[in-house]
């Protein structure tokens, strides 16, 4: 039988290994394409630890829930989805499942990008009724998927963008890819609330990839500051890296037309999210981020790399 290498996860709290393992065969609904490149998204961290509600109880497994791969005909494609494990030299795909690239696109750029620039596309496209000239608010716009949050926005017709977090110097640098004004969040919490009080009180959709006690503050500043309280205000929690949790005010729920959702695996159809024109964004630069291309061989040590702004550790098998 044919083998070959793969990233195995052997034990939760343990980077993946550099194993050999049977090759895939296919079978009457899926083909067996070559892996080219596979982002390491936080949130393949955390469904490989074990902690995602993504996870897997069984042990070993391959992990990864992205790839870009060639298929037989030598075409291009983006594949994904919670639990599919990407991180091997060929997977197998469901043909239907694929989204075509163009024949110029980046492999790397391409699977560094998508899965960072999925979770505000899918969010404005599908989640929440956004239109053109609506206004958005980014809560922690500086992190990978932040950032291209605020060019989503931008390019599928927010009016105005609003984005707020704590790296100082990557809010000036969003002023110039798509942000109209920018917040600090600061140590302070009292000059963190005057800030989002008088600049994002009016916004129509917040982004929230913050969460936990920071969502808290900024969901009360708003509200308190709202002229129209009748005006809706979806609020769509992303991530998770301010905790798990909020504390809500009944008050401010009876008191506004406030809509809180979640936006990530299980919640949206993604047939009805426009993916292939995320693809296209993505390949022509308008929505990329910087990929950082490992060979599969180092996998333990990509595990651990700490990505800097704007960038992310993609492995090319």
């Amino acid at each position: 039988m044919e083998n070959i290498t793969a990233a195995l996860v052997e034990a939760f709290g343990e980077p993946p290994h550099y194993r050999s393992i049977p090759a895939p065969q296919a079978d009457s609904r899926h083909e067996v394409a070559e892996v080219l490149a596979v982002g390491i998204h936080p949130v393949t961290r955390a469904i490989a630890s074990g902690r995602h509600y993504a996870s897997s109880a069984a042990l070993p497994f391959i992990p990864g829930i992205d790839a870009v791969v060639r298929r037989a005909d030598g075409s291009l494609a983006y594949v994904g989805g919670a639990g599919s494990g990407t991180l091997a030299e060929r997977i197998l795909i469901d043909p239907d499942a694929a989204i075509p690239l163009p024949a110029h696109a980046d492999p790397a750029t391409v699977a560094a990008s998508m899965n960072p620039a999925m979770s505000s596309w899918i969010t404005l496209r599908t989640r929440v009724p956004f239109t053109a000239g609506q206004s958005v608010l980014v809560l922690g716009a500086t992190g990978n998927a932040g950032s291209v949050a605020v060019k989503a926005a931008r390019l599928l017709g927010a009016g105005r963008v609003i984005a707020a977090g704590r790296n100082r110097e990557r809010l000036e640098q969003l002023l110039a890819e798509g942000a109209d004004e920018v917040i600090a969040l600061s140590p302070d919490d009292a000059e963190t609330a005057a800030a989002l009080a008088e600049r994002a009180a009016q916004v129509d959709v917040v982004l929230d990839y913050i969460w936990g006690a920071p969502s808290e503050l900024a969901m009360r500043a708003i509200l308190g500051a709202r002229i129209d309280h009748t005006q809706l205000l979806d609020w769509v929690h992303i991530g998770g890296m301010g905790g798990p949790t909020i504390t809500l005010d009944g008050a401010g729920l009876r008191s506004n037309a406030l809509r809180i959702s979640g936006s990530g695996f299980g919640s949206v159809d993604m047939s009805k999210a426009a993916l292939p024109e995320l693809a296209a964004a993505v390949a022509s630069g308008t929505l990329a981020i910087r990929p950082r291309p490992i060979p599969l061989t180092e996998i333990e040590a990509a595990w651990s790399h700490v990505d800097e702004p704007g960038e992310r550790t993609v492995i090319i098998p």
